[in-house]
Order: C-alpha cells, then structure tokens, then sequence
C-alpha cells in the first residue's frame, strides 16, 4: 500500500510539473508571437533596458502599473484625468484599451485604430509581461557592477588654436573633406527620372505584408488615415474643393517623391530600418491602393521611371528665373558692397513681427 501511495506521488509529481512546463512554454510562444505584433507599436514605443520615450512613452514594466505613470513623458490629459481617476493598467484594461484606443479614452494622442484579434492582443499583453521594470533595473545594475573601472589616462597635452596647422581645402579652412563614404551615405535624393534609384525591386503584394505591419496604424488599412494621420489614397477629382485630399494618387507630381520620402523618413520613429528593396515594394502597394496598378505588380529601378503618376501635368517648372525682374544684371557682390560700415536699420520689436505671449510685456520681442 505504501508502495502504492509514493508512486501515486511521484505520478502526480511529474503531471504537476510537466503542466507547469507546458504552461511555461505556451506563455513564452504567446510572447514570441506578441513580438512580432509589437511591430506595429515599436514606431512609436520602446521596450527593454535601453528603451526611451518616443512619440509614445516606453512600455516596460507597465501590466500592474498606474496609468500615464512613465517618469519624463508628456502625456495627454484624458490619461492625466484617468491617472487621478486612480485607473491602472491590468490585463483587462489592456485588453480594453488595444481594442479601440480612442474609443476607450477618447482625446488620446494615440492615433491607433486598434487590435480587433483578441489572441494578437492577448500575444502582445504576454509579450509586454516579459519587460518588468524592476528586473531590468537589477540586470542593469548586475552589468554595472561587473564593469572593470577604466584605467586613469594620463591628460594629453592641450593643444592650442595657434600651433594647428591650418587646413588648405575649402573656402573658409575649417574641418577636413568629407570622406567618399560619408558624402554616400548621405547622398540618398531620387530625382523624377530615376537618378538616384538604387538597384532592386519589389512587388506589391510584399508591400502589402510591409505596410500591415507598419504603415496601417497610422496612415488605415487603405490609405484612408487614421486619426489625424496623413491620407494616402484616393481623393481623385478633389483638387478643385474647398478641402482638397491631396493623396499620392491625387496630387503628388513624381514618384521619385514617394519613394525618397519613405526611404528617408518612414516608418515613424524608426526611420531608414528599410532595405532599398522593401521601400520598393511598399512604393508599388501605394501604387495599388490608388489604382495605378495591378495587386502582382513589381517595381523595379528598370521601370521606375515609367511610371507617371495622375496629377504630373499640373505640375510647371520654376520658370522665375527667366523672368525679367529675376534676369541678373551681373555678378552678385560678395565683398565690399557698400561704403563705409554696416548700419542695423530696424529690429524685429520694431517691427511687431515675433508673437507676443501672456509672460511678455505689450509689444515685447526679439531684438
């Protein structure tokens, strides 16, 4: 009988625990799947020891945490009336808020149309529980702790304007040239006909999986915006209303435009994270939402240039030059334009031109 008893323990030992694992694993498959949902945030939040306020406040440790309670961040005041309401961030009210953020605090500066997949939601709530506040805070202090005191340096000499040699390149001898490299990496400007473009391609439906994942919070699931958001589709035969949409497909003049500015500034808070090919495939999606071209389309530096979007031929060039009050009637002064000394004439108080506020004195400004 004994011997009986203590196998039954042992058995309920053992389910005890490889219940406990199994539960263990699917908490850690939720969390890794609500990272890739995390996608969609990480915009406009940070998580993890390194994390900083962007658009949004970081997340860590926020399940249990009071509402708008991330020290440093300028939060909206439905979240600082709640936060006085004595509202907290569980599980259930995470849930609620993801769902429909501007319908569950309406005046959020969160311009996010929400999670309607309840097992997304429950993923990335699971994903957020990983980032405890003060773990990280232990872990940090653990690698602080475990650094070696750097070794004193001797001071170097100070090294005094007048025994540096002056440089020879330029105008006004200052720093050194630019490095191949450096000017490279900065020279990133499409020009309407393609120059510019780097090698690659991408196809639409690409774009599509892209834009889900990072675009649609703030731009909609179609282009329409969302929030205070930019729209990006449609407003055809608008132009000529009070309120025109002016969209990629109504009024933009060059693609060049679309795909320059995305490569350089999107996605917000997380600009140049894309390859050349994918701001392809996203700039061939926005082609498809405005109709311009076919769901399997592929763009490619080939055909770049081939594309012309609606609203081109509204477009004129600068002609001012041309124009007679603009004609040069020689080469512009640089050095000695007039005689004698420079005289300030007037100020910008004088003026009236620098908006005067509450704080400032009637008529205040700057001089």
């Amino acid at each position: 009988m004994q011997t009986n008893t203590a196998t039954l323990n042992l058995l309920l030992l053992f389910v005890g625990l490889s219940l406990n694992a199994a539960s263990v694993n699917a908490e850690e498959s939720k969390a890794e799947k609500g990272k890739a949902v995390f996608a969609q945030c990480a915009g406009c939040h940070m998580v993890g020891p390194d994390a900083e306020h962007r658009f949004g406040p970081t997340l860590n440790g926020i399940t249990g945490k009071p509402i708008a309670s991330a020290e440093g961040y300028d939060y909206s005041e439905v979240f600082k009336t709640a936060a006085s309401d004595g509202m907290a961030w569980s599980v259930e009210t995470l849930d609620d808020f993801l769902k429909a953020p501007m319908e569950y605090l309406p005046g959020t500066k969160m311009a996010y149309p929400g999670l309607a997949d309840e097992s997304a939601r429950a993923n990335v709530i699971s994903y957020l529980a990983t980032f405890d506040a003060e773990v990280l805070i232990a872990e940090s202090k653990v690698e602080e702790s475990n650094v070696a005191e750097p070794a004193v340096k001797e001071k170097a000499p100070v090294i005094l304007a007048k025994d540096v040699e002056v440089p020879t390149h330029g105008v006004l001898h200052l720093g050194r040239a630019a490095h191949v490299e450096e000017i490279s990496a900065w020279d990133i400007d499409i020009r309407p006909d393609g120059t510019g473009l780097p090698e690659g391609g991408g196809l639409a439906t690409d774009g599509a999986e892209i834009y889900d994942a990072q675009c649609a919070s703030c731009h909609g699931v179609f282009g329409e915006g969302e929030g205070r958001w930019p729209i990006l589709a449609g407003g055809f035969d608008t132009l000529t209303d009070d309120r025109p949409e002016k969209t990629i497909g109504s009024y933009w003049p060059y693609l060049s435009t679309v795909y320059d500015y995305v490569r350089r500034a999107m996605p917000f808070g997380n600009a140049r994270s894309l390859s050349d090919d994918d701001v392809y495939a996203l700039t061939a999606y926005l082609l498809y939402l405005n109709d311009l071209v076919d769901e399997d389309f592929e763009l490619t530096s080939a055909n770049f240039a081939s594309i012309k979007l609606p609203n081109e031929d509204n477009f004129i060039s600068d002609s001012r030059i041309e124009e007679p009050t603009f004609v040069s009637e020689g080469e512009p002064c640089m050095t000695d334009c007039i005689a004698g000394l420079a005289q300030v004439v007037q100020r910008a108080r004088v003026l009236d031109v620098t908006p005067d506020t509450e704080d400032d004195e009637a008529g205040a400004g700057l001089d």
